[in-house]
């Protein structure tokens, strides 16, 4: 509600002019006064957004008011009442910036027009600001991408120092949706909608701090996530560690969102220049996750960390693990797995220590399988990889999990090796024109035609700019097109026939496609 304050000497005037419109109705909540020192009581402890006043007053006039709240930096609205004998007055209150003016008598048609007018200027003015708002926001993300990045200048490192309230000791965070909605097949349309509800959310826990959210923080088409900028100082002001902290906000996050999300804490650093070195941390920590021990929230000073001794590394033990995976020999890899974990109990290598032989291992493999196809993201499907052979009952980064990721991962380069890509993607289109009717799975695909699903996934996303649930549903949704143009067959026989089930999703589908109901498509075409 927008507040109005009215000012008269004379009571009767003031509850007349309070009865001649509906000021509720006109979105507006009524406050009175009988002088001008009186009305800037008031107006010390409310905010308003009018003031009409008369001209003529005791104790202080409508023009003292005025100017008094002026001087004051107030840039409320103002319109007076006056008389046609009174118009010298009325001309010297323009000067104070008067916003109108209404003669006496005062009728409801003119006070009607001033309530709009100003009703009108407030919506023109707060749809500025926010215009005005998101545009700086859009510059400070483009500045602070940059600099995340590496690629920022002394310029952007300049502008994003003054606009950063404490940048002694900051970190950056990723918040994204945990990756068991991979193996859910949840649709690209899905996931982006669940992120936006994710970056609300956030925005409205954060408040005050919600500036230093971004969007899409690693870039990536396949990665759905939302990245804070996080200061030591946000712990400060809420007495808390910066890992009490951020365990709330991801607690708070889960609870409002309801959505399956994971967090990855970068390298804490200082100053704004030395950021990005916290930014890919958190890269590395999403993008070996998948051979960590689950967890919602990972800190890379836990995950990364390196004894007083120094770094204890099995190289001899990993070349030869390597050779063995990038060979495709089961029997070979689980022999060098043995050996690499008997070189770690012998040397005391245990806990955290190892998680340093796994990144050489997993970084090596990432960089073999990159000159093969340096087109799509590797590190992307090295995680689906180790997250996908990762089975109950075992440990994440246990032998048989290194052993299990290990051998999927020799197949997958031996089909990088022979190109596997060009003939499959042919064969799986086929199988979609064919049997897009049925329950057909990127997953059951990959295994009818000996293709690892992480990277069939990524071909084909590459190939068809979506994901391949997206491209089954748009077949889909053209198929049945076709039948509603053709046939006189009922909607949930043609949902039915498409390879939908439930009416209403196929609904929901088609009005995302075509942009109307089954129905009105069906009329429109005929």
């Amino acid at each position: 509600m927008l507040k109005v304050l009215l000012v008269d000497d004379e009571p009767f005037i003031l509850q007349g002019i309070k009865v001649l419109v509906d000021f509720n109705e006109e979105g507006y909540e009524v406050y009175t006064a009988e002088n001008g020192q009186e009305a800037l009581d008031i107006m010390e402890t409310v905010d308003m957004d009018l003031v009409i006043s008369d001209i003529k007053m005791p104790v202080m006039d409508g023009l003292e008011l005025m100017k008094r709240v002026r001087d004051a930096g107030n840039d409320v609205y103002f319109a007076i009442i006056s008389g046609y004998a009174e118009f010298s007055y009325a001309q010297e209150a323009l000067r104070y910036e008067c916003t109108d003016y209404i003669l006496k008598p005062v009728e409801s048609d003119s006070l009607l027009k001033i309530l709009r007018k100003v009703a009108a200027m407030k919506a023109d003015k707060a749809q500025e600001k926010n215009n005005n708002r998101k545009m700086e926001k859009a510059y400070f993300d483009q500045n602070l991408h940059l600099v995340l990045r590496g690629k920022g200048t002394e310029n952007n490192i300049e502008y994003l120092t003054k606009q950063i309230e404490d940048d002694s000791q900051l970190c950056y965070v990723g918040i994204e949706l945990a990756p068991e909605l991979d193996s859910s097949e949840v649709s690209d349309d899905e996931k982006k909608n669940y992120l936006e509800k994710l970056y609300n959310v956030t925005v409205d826990y954060l408040k005050d701090y919600s500036r230093y959210i971004i969007r899409d923080g690693f870039g990536e088409e396949r990665i759905y996530d939302i990245g804070v900028l996080f200061m030591r100082k946000m712990a400060v002001d809420h007495q808390m560690s910066d890992r009490e902290y951020l365990t709330e906000l991801l607690n708070q996050l889960k609870r409002i969102s309801n959505l399956p999300i994971v967090m990855l804490v970068g390298k804490m650093v200082t100053g704004i220049e030395a950021v990005s070195k916290s930014y890919t941390s958190v890269y590395m920590l999403h993008s070996l996750q998948g051979f960590r021990e689950k967890k919602d929230i990972y800190f890379y000073e836990e995950e990364y960390q390196i004894t007083d001794n120094g770094i204890l590394l099995c190289k001899t033990q990993l070349d030869a693990l390597i050779e063995a995976i990038e060979l495709n020999e089961p029997v070979q890899i689980r022999q060098r797995v043995d050996e690499f974990h008997e070189e770690m109990q012998k040397t005391g290598i245990t806990g955290k220590t190892m998680n340093l032989n796994i990144n050489y291992l997993l970084f090596q493999l990432i960089h073999i399988a990159s000159q093969q196809d340096s087109e799509v993201n590797q590190e992307e499907i090295l995680r689906l990889i180790s997250e996908n052979t990762f089975e109950d009952g075992i440990r994440r980064g246990s032998k048989k999990h290194l052993y299990l990721m290990a051998c999927e991962y020799g197949n997958y380069l031996a089909q990088l090796r022979k190109n596997v890509s060009k003939g499959v993607l042919a064969e799986v289109e086929d199988e979609v024109r064919k049997n897009y009717a049925s329950n057909i799975t990127l997953k059951e695909l990959s295994e009818k035609y000996f293709v690892n699903s992480a990277y069939l996934g990524q071909l084909f996303r590459k190939k068809h700019g979506c994901s391949f649930k997206d491209y089954l549903n748009k077949h889909r949704i053209d198929q049945a097109a076709g039948l509603l143009r053709k046939t006189d067959l009922k909607i949930y026989q043609i949902a039915e026939q498409v390879g939908y089930k439930d009416v209403d999703y196929f609904v929901n589908k088609f009005i995302e496609a075509k942009g109307c109901t089954p129905a009105k498509y069906r009329k429109q075409e005929q």
